[in-house]
């Protein structure tokens, strides 16, 4: 017996270090999974908003004098933005940029909308105009609301590969660290607001 107690203890550690090593493995890939599924929520509402630009469109464009470049302007980003697409499984920091910068081209598009729109009381009064602008508003909340969860599902991810003894097994798997949603460039800045 005493011959074969180090060849039990070497299989012991060693069983010890393989189920160790597939808890962390484990662990990530439950985290990995939870910041997808999340970044699918964020896409989802981005659906959402994309959805409802069409019908916003074809109510603005009932007023004939209504600038047509601005409305252009609107359906260009949207095709852009709907085009700009990223890999859930590999969320990598210059895919988030192209995909931010093109979600905000469409966000100061429709923002221009808006504005333009001030000029039109009888398009402001319009119900369904009303209707579809609450809409929009109702989904620009639910954008924030669903990046900040991706955020934290994603920095909990992160935290996670990162720290030791996981990072071992993390790099070892290749369990790359995501990108996050960053402000848009500028957004630091309070806008000016003049009157005149």
């Amino acid at each position: 017996m005493k011959k074969w107690l180090p060849l039990i203890i070497i299989v012991v550690i060693i069983i010890g270090i393989f189920q160790w090593g597939i808890g962390l493995n484990n662990t990530m890939v439950e985290k990995q999974e939870t910041a997808k599924t999340q970044w699918a929520n964020v896409e989802s509402a981005y659906q959402r908003r994309s959805d409802l630009i069409p019908n916003l469109v074809n109510t603005v464009k009932g007023y004939a004098d209504f600038e047509k470049e601005t409305l252009e302007a609107v359906i260009q980003a949207r095709a852009n933005a709907t085009k700009t697409t990223i890999d859930p499984s590999n969320i990598t920091p210059e895919q988030m940029a192209a995909f931010q910068e093109s979600q905000n081209s469409l966000s100061g598009a429709l923002s221009r909308l808006m504005v333009v729109v001030e000029r039109y009381p009888d398009l402001k009064a319009n119900q369904n105009f009303l209707e579809l602008q609450s809409q929009l508003e109702g989904t620009e909340n639910r954008i924030n609301v669903e990046r900040n969860r991706f955020n934290e599902q994603a920095r909990d991810y992160n935290v996670y590969v990162r720290k030791f003894p996981a990072n071992i097994v993390a790099g070892f798997l290749n369990f790359e660290p995501m990108a996050l949603f960053q402000a848009a460039p500028g957004s630091e800045q309070a806008p000016t607001v003049d009157f005149n």
